[in-house]
């Protein structure tokens, strides 16, 4: 979460992005997750350094980061 607020402060993108801390989404025992909408992606076993790839891929460049994603059936 840190990391996430860092960099989302570091970038400035307070207008694109919103960061916003939660308890366990569903599927605790895969890490940390990241919830990303509207496309409903999450994120599993996110770790400080997938964040920056999460935001330049995804948050900023579109493309969901495909190997950090958990199945919906899961969550």
């Amino acid at each position: 979460m840190d990391e996430f607020t860092r960099q989302w402060q570091q970038r400035q993108l307070f207008t694109q992005v919103a960061v916003t801390p939660t308890g366990c989404l569903g599927p605790c025992g895969m890490g940390p997750s990241v919830l990303v909408y509207p496309e409903g992606v999450m994120y599993g076993n996110v770790t400080v350094a997938d964040v920056s790839e999460i935001f330049e891929q995804h948050l900023l460049g579109g493309q969901p980061v495909e190997r950090l994603i958990v199945p919906p059936a899961i969550w």
